[in-house]
């Protein structure tokens, strides 16, 4: 039944496709040349002709909003990475920022009322019919509560699980071909990445996760003014309705009013990249959706502008080994440590064991030293990318899923800083960040911190010590104790072996000596040849001696 429920799914987007015109587009990507003839064999293509649609860009964004949810955040996800496809695409895209098809304003208020129990009217003094933004998984409308605060409600789309899990479901089916037929889908993981995906879109659909998520990077700038989250009222807020602080930012994709304003645009590409490097490394806790629908800009202080995000349905976290490893190799690269660089993804498992160091090294230098020093318009990070990947094929390296959400992060701020501020030097820009963060984890300072973060814990435990001390060393004289007589046991049982192995040999030699001048007995007539007889009389004698010594022996 789930075969045939993807295989369904796959027809409706392959319909979508050629509704739009896309087949063409499709076959006209390097990798299905080959078979780009078939579109002149498709019935539908015999009558239609170019004109018969928009603009490609246009064209795009439409399937992208019909397929749904998953498609549209694919399509959000590119829209900040201009110099990665052309212009007029890259534009269309980012009407799915904040301006995907809503769903009706009757369909909101079921929802809201059915989540309170009571009629819109008792809940806010005024709300808004007409939705300030719509985006993939939800939409919002201004409201006002009866306290006259100005609040901005969060409705999930109905229906809304049901397409992602059908979604899912085809991603799960074509990542376990890929990974069945592609001799690198072993390095890419391509189901893992699904799973950790699928993780993350369920996730968003709980907006009681997400209002906790944005409480928490609330509290962690609350005393550092470079960005602000607004706050969320918890009595009004449920799985699928949320209520939250109306901000009124300027969206950071308007360049043009921030500009009218006077804001300091190399201040603000700054101020993005400290954004970035503070949630990810100090707070280990980072808004992993930052494309521009999701962030504001308050333009009150022109030179010191304040950024303002929304939209915490996806987070990311990172384990204190990832995170290290992660800082250490921004350090080195940073310093163009490239040996220290291929070291890192030695050690961390991210490359096989069996790498030569040396060439992994060399390999990096020469994808990351032509970009190095350069703003971010001077860099193709298109072709950085292919080279990455290029160098990432030739020795193995596996993706590591857990870090698919940081990664798509940071392609997110340095689209968002080649936006703002394209002569943003990015690498010169974090080096101080993460210079600092090392001193406060392996220096000086990070053992004061040590300290200051464990010392109420000794004091705490202070006047309990000496009956620890005593337990201690209570049950290590015991342990010792314990451990003489095991070894006094151990020695004893040595020598009975020692003992057991002696006997066992006088026992062998005895019986074949027996053995032996039997069968010499038997098959010789002794009395033919005195001496002979002698001899193996002899022989069965000492061998008798020797078997009655070991048999006897104690």
């Amino acid at each position: 039944m789930k075969s045939i429920t993807r295989l369904l799914r796959l027809w409706a987007i392959q319909r979508v496709f050629i509704r739009h015109g896309l087949d063409e587009l499709v076959l006209s990507i390097p990798l299905f040349r080959p078979v780009a003839f078939l579109y002149y064999l498709f019935p539908w293509n015999w009558r239609r002709q170019r004109q018969d649609f928009g603009p490609r860009g246009e064209r795009i964004r439409l399937s992208l909003e019909e397929l749904g949810p998953i498609f549209i955040k694919f399509g959000q996800m590119l829209s900040t990475r201009r110099d990665l496809m052309p212009d007029d695409i890259a534009i269309e895209l980012t009407r799915l920022q904040d301006r995907v098809p809503p769903f009706s304003s009757a369909t909101a208020r079921q929802l809201i009322e059915k989540a309170y129990g009571r009629p819109v009217t008792d809940v806010f003094q005024h709300f808004e019919t007409d939705p300030m933004a719509s985006a993939s998984i939800a939409q919002v409308h201004a409201a006002t509560l009866w306290n006259g605060k100005a609040v901005v409600v969060k409705v999930l789309r109905p229906g809304i699980e049901k397409t992602i899990r059908q979604d899912i479901a085809v991603m799960y089916l074509l990542a376990e071909l890929v990974q069945r037929y592609w001799k690198d889908a072993r390095r890419l993981r391509p189901v893992e990445i699904v799973a950790e995906y699928e993780k993350t879109i369920f996730d968003e659909l709980d907006l009681i996760r997400e209002a906790a998520n944005a409480s928490q990077v609330r509290r962690n700038f609350e005393q550092e003014p470079m960005l602000y989250v607004p706050e969320i009222y918890w009595d009004y807020t449920h799985t699928n309705v949320m209520v939250m602080e109306r901000i009124y930012g300027i969206p950071v994709g308007d360049i043009q009013r921030l500009k009218d304003l006077g804001v300091n645009f190399k201040r603000l590409g700054e101020l993005g990249v400290e954004i970035f490097f503070t949630q990810v490394f100090r707070h280990n806790f980072f808004h992993a959706d930052m494309h521009p629908g999701n962030i504001f800009v308050d333009a009150t202080q022109p030179n010191e502008p304040q950024y303002m995000a929304v939209d915490f349905g996806i987070v990311g976290t990172l384990t204190p080994e990832d995170k290290r490893y992660l800082a250490e190799n921004f350090y080195a690269f940073f310093n163009r440590d490239y040996k220290r660089v291929a070291e890192l993804h030695v050690e961390s498992g991210w490359v096989p064991p069996t790498t030569r160091v040396d060439e992994f090294e060399s390999a990096i230098r020469s994808v990351c030293e032509p970009i190095f020093n350069l703003p971010i318009k001077d860099i193709s990070f298109g072709n950085f990318l292919l080279r990455l990947f290029q160098t990432a094929r030739r020795f193995n390296m596996e993706v590591q899923p857990q870090l698919v959400l940081l990664q798509k992060t940071l392609l997110n701020i340095e689209g968002l800083g080649r936006q703002l501020y394209p002569d943003l030097d990015l690498w010169s820009t974090a080096k101080p960040f993460i210079e600092r963060w090392m001193d406060e984890q392996v220096g000086v300072r990070a053992l004061l911190n040590g300290v200051k973060v464990n010392l109420p814990k000794l004091l705490e435990n202070l006047p309990y010590m000496p009956n620890l001390w005593h337990e201690v060393l209570k049950q290590a004289t015991q342990q010792q104790l314990k451990l003489q007589y095991e070894s006094k046991q151990l020695e004893q049982l040595q020598q009975e072996l020692k003992h057991s192995q002696t006997q066992l040999r006088f026992i062998i030699a005895g019986g074949s000596l027996i053995v032996g001048a039997s069968l010499l007995i038997s098959s010789t007539d002794l009395s033919l040849d005195p001496a002979l007889s002698a001899l193996s009389w002899s022989v069965a004698l000492l061998g008798l001696a020797l078997l009655g010594y070991g048999l006897l022996k104690r």
